[in-house]
């Protein structure tokens, strides 16, 4: 009965490494090209956020502390996307 026990034990303990490493993993990322944030590209004075699809030809502003036009964009697209899903939900 104490070696069942014990076998059973390791196995829940097992899923619940696993289930911590997978949840880990998915906020960590992989690193790759395609997970990035914002590219910086100073030959054309452009920032892109890539996960709002948002480009800015006003990268020295930025680069000078001057985000308001970047934090507009990131609102105004999270809103819309929560104004969505409240549509969706109702």
């Amino acid at each position: 009965m104490r070696f069942l026990r014990t076998r059973l034990y390791e196995m829940e303990l097992e899923k619940q490494q696993a289930a911590i490493g997978a949840e880990r993993r998915g906020q960590i990322g992989t690193g790759d090209r395609s997970e990035k944030i914002r590219t910086y590209n100073f030959p054309q004075n452009r920032v892109t956020d890539h996960r709002i699809g948002l480009t800015l030809h006003q990268l020295t502003e930025v680069m000078d502390g001057k985000l308001a036009a970047l934090v507009d964009g990131l609102v105004s697209h999270y809103e819309a996307e929560r104004l969505e899903q409240e549509l969706a939900g109702a």
